[in-house]
């Protein structure tokens, strides 16, 4: 436990980015005016389960192919 809260302070700024950035990639899934189709729910479990690696790849590729 005591080497857990050695590392904290690095590991720390990683998990509150993971949650803003997931936080805002899917309030703005939630906006796309788009039919619910299956790949607006593929882009779901994509910013879900990819951690910090989904919702950097669901702003670089889902908005894109939205424009």
């Amino acid at each position: 436990m005591e080497e857990l809260l050695e590392y904290l302070p690095i590991i720390l700024p990683f998990v509150i980015i993971q949650i803003i950035l997931m936080i805002i990639a899917l309030i703005d899934w939630s906006k796309n005016k788009e039919s619910f189709d299956s790949m607006k729910l593929v882009w779901l479990i994509v910013i879900i389960f990819l951690n910090i690696f989904g919702p950097i790849i669901y702003f670089l590729f889902a908005r894109r192919n939205n424009e």
